[in-house]
């Protein structure tokens, strides 16, 4: 068998932590657990990984990668690759949110594991920066998502971007919860879209 570079053990134990996570609870996800599930020696762990709060933060990223990755050119698997992506601010706005709100029902259960990071990170000692770094992560890619969005719209925001991320932030964060309780598509949607017009209300063209 070729000998594994630590980087694809890396690779191994995050999404071995996924999956425990998934599984059994974030609190059940012990460095020998996780192990176990990679099929990876005990040593592996420490190998990679300086302590448990890092494997964290890497799971968190990698959670975000799959699904909270704002893409404002993304359009549906079904279109035609020569299809132009929309670059009306309107169009643009609500198809960047349903490409996130995709992301959201794709993945429930990764998300119910952050939700729960969050707050085993915060309850435990010395984690609480793992909480502090996750929902810095959510900022920043949604200031990312907002100035995408005005570049290829061509448009410009009357809000402070990191004002407004955080309002988005926060609808977001509530809506995807609200939704992981409920699955109540038919509302989520209708919240998202309401959530596109204030968007839609606080844009203006670039040259005004």
């Amino acid at each position: 068998m070729a000998r594994q570079s630590a980087d694809e053990r890396r690779e191994q134990l995050v999404e071995a932590a996924i999956r425990v996570m998934i599984r059994d609870g974030v609190a059940k996800a012990t460095t020998r657990a996780i192990v176990g599930e990679a099929g990876l020696p005990l040593g592996a762990f420490h190998y990679c990984f300086r302590s448990k709060r890092e494997l964290l933060h890497s799971v968190i990223e990698r959670i975000m990668l799959n699904s909270l990755a704002f893409t404002p050119t993304h359009t549906p698997e079904d279109t035609p690759e020569d299809t132009p992506a929309p670059t009306d601010a309107p169009t643009l706005i609500r198809s960047t949110l349903h490409a996130y709100w995709e992301g959201i029902r794709a993945r429930p259960s990764e998300h119910l594991v952050t939700y729960e990071l969050t707050q085993y990170a915060l309850r435990e000692p010395g984690l609480a920066d793992v909480a502090r770094r996750q929902y810095q992560h959510y900022l920043q890619a949604n200031i990312d998502h907002l100035t995408a969005v005005a570049d290829q719209a061509n448009i410009r925001w009357t809000v402070d971007i990191p004002v407004l991320a955080r309002v988005g932030l926060s609808l977001l964060d509530g809506l995807t919860l609200n939704w992981l309780i409920d699955r109540d598509d038919t509302q989520a949607l209708a919240a998202l879209d309401t959530y596109a017009d204030q968007l839609i209300s606080v844009s203006a063209p670039a040259s005004s």
